[in-house]
């Protein structure tokens, strides 16, 4: 498995990258974040990305991402059902792997499907699905301790859910008992507090 690859880049064009490696070139298909990393680079200077290389009967693809938490969202994005890797890549492509996180976090399809190829059905799946596979700082696009982001409110949090739980199809009254529910069971932070709505739907 190719998972990182550094070296001089020869070619660059919207959507991938000819990086030399040793004298060898290696295509990669590249996320926006990746193409606008490495567009800062100039030609035969050196650039990095990290790879997925992805093998099929129809071809071997390699594609590339600005940092490991870029990659390891678009390999939870591929895990969904429907979710190939030409949609992972035009997802973050279209949106930062903050956005995409904060769309999951507050259940916004509408975020989702705007992505070109990505209908409303597979952008709902995208959030049911992993609800429970992203970690609350991925989900928020936390930056660490110190990052600058603020804590949300546990009423603003509330609210958030509520309306998560709505742009699924949910009336208001419903969604606010499910939160309800779920805040009396335990659930402290919206991605718990959405999770366990739904489970109880």
């Amino acid at each position: 498995m190719i998972g990182y690859l550094k070296g001089k880049v020869k070619y660059l064009d919207p959507g991938y990258v000819l990086l030399e490696v040793n004298g060898t070139g290696y295509e990669v298909i590249c996320t926006g974040a990746a193409f606008s990393k490495l567009s800062g680079v100039k030609k035969d200077e050196e650039g990095e990305v990290y790879t997925y290389l992805q093998v099929k009967e129809d071809g071997i693809s390699l594609y590339g991402f600005a940092d490991p938490k870029e990659k390891a969202l678009f390999l939870k994005l591929t895990s969904v059902q429907g979710v190939g890797a030409k949609m992972g890549i035009a997802i973050l492509s279209s949106m930062t792997s903050n956005e995409v996180g904060e769309a999951i976090a507050t259940a916004d399809s509408k975020r989702l499907s705007a992505v070109k190829g990505v209908g409303k059905k597979t952008a709902e799946r995208i959030i049911l699905e992993l609800h429970g596979k992203i970690s609350a700082d991925e989900l928020l696009g936390a930056e660490g301790a110190g990052g600058g982001r603020t804590v949300p409110s546990p009423v603003s949090e509330d609210d958030d859910a509520i309306a998560a739980l709505m742009g699924l199809g949910f009336s208001k009254q419903e969604s606010a008992r499910s939160v309800e529910r779920a805040r009396s069971s335990g659930a402290a932070t919206i991605e718990e507090i959405i999770a366990s709505a739904l489970r109880n739907m």
